[in-house]
């Protein structure tokens, strides 16, 4: 098998042919890519320095947010490389690093964001004993759980692929490496790793998403049980910003992941790829800093205590 493995590299045909369009792309791929770092990045420090948020939501928004940071880091970068010096070559091994990264960073993230939803079931449904169950060396542990099984995950397909031989051709019609495409280059009948793949995929998208769906129900119906329309309001308003991540996140990757592979290659699917990948992770920040006020707080606490020191400074 290793010696009818002959391409050592990969043409990512990338997401236009167009200079100039390459050149807009570019700005806006840069763009999003440095507000989703300093979004998220907010996120891990105002997390690990503001008493107010010493939670465990907020123990496990912070991990959410280093996802979202490691899943662009592993596409955004080559991409703008490739744009910036019209090359559309990846190695073989670079290819295969940043499918395996790209993937283990996005499980990793469904199973964070389906711990989050069982956190807040338990806050709302049994608030008297939130602080014994949810303390921390299990919310360390859940944490642990989650990144390893991300990792884990996305060994069980990856290992298998990566000894798979590839003869030519070595072109793939999308901006990064993915599995649907990479699939394609195989020489050998790879049905029995699709189906893997497409195992791997249930798993981690439709078993978390169950998770969160049964959380909110539960959560969903407390709420309506609470006599006071303040109370309804205030205590759902703590599910929101979470609710439109799942909404967001599971709509565009169960889409694109738990279908056939017919129209992986297809501009739209290349979108949706991006909106997964680069727009989500983008987004997430706004969504928990525009729609959570205990977040406004602290990011206001913070930067008055920053301007305050800089005025000592000087």
């Amino acid at each position: 098998m290793a010696n009818r493995t002959t391409i050592k590299e990969f043409i990512l045909l990338g997401l236009t042919d167009n200079p100039q369009v390459a050149v807009g792309l570019f700005l806006l791929l840069l763009g999003i890519y440095l507000l989703t770092l300093i979004g998220n990045m907010l996120i891990v420090i105002i997390t690990l320095l503001n008493v107010q948020l010493c939670t465990p939501m907020y123990f496990f928004l912070r991990h959410v947010a280093l996802a979202d940071i490691g899943s662009p880091t592993t596409v955004i970068p080559k991409t703008l490389v490739n744009i910036a010096t019209g090359s559309k070559s990846i190695s073989v091994a670079g290819c295969f690093i940043q499918l395996f990264l790209n993937f283990a960073f996005g499980t990793t993230e469904f199973l964070l964001v389906a711990t989050m939803s069982v956190d807040r079931y338990i806050a709302i449904c049994k608030p008297l004993h939130y602080t014994t169950i949810m303390n921390p060396r299990i919310c360390s542990l859940l944490v642990i759980c989650c990144w390893a099984g991300g990792i884990s995950l996305i060994l069980v397909p990856s290992i298998p692929l990566f000894l798979m031989p590839f003869c030519g051709p070595n072109v793939m019609n999308h901006f990064l490496c993915d599995n649907g495409p990479l699939m394609k280059l195989v020489c050998v009948n790879s049905s029995s790793l699709e189906m893997t793949y497409f195992v791997v995929a249930v798993f981690s998208l439709l078993g978390t998403l169950s998770v969160n769906i049964v959380s909110y129900v539960k959560i969903i119906s407390t709420i309506l049980r609470i006599p006071s329309t303040t109370g309804r309001k205030k205590t759902f308003s703590t599910c929101t910003s979470h609710m439109i991540v799942v909404t967001m996140a599971y709509g565009t990757c169960i889409f694109l992941y738990m279908k056939p592979k017919d129209a992986n290659e297809s501009i739209f699917n290349k979108m949706m790829t991006l909106l997964s990948t680069v727009v989500i992770p983008f987004l997430v920040p706004i969504i928990y800093c525009l729609r959570n006020k205990q977040v406004q707080d602290a990011l206001r606490t913070e930067l008055r205590q920053w301007i305050g020191f800089c005025k000592k400074l000087r």
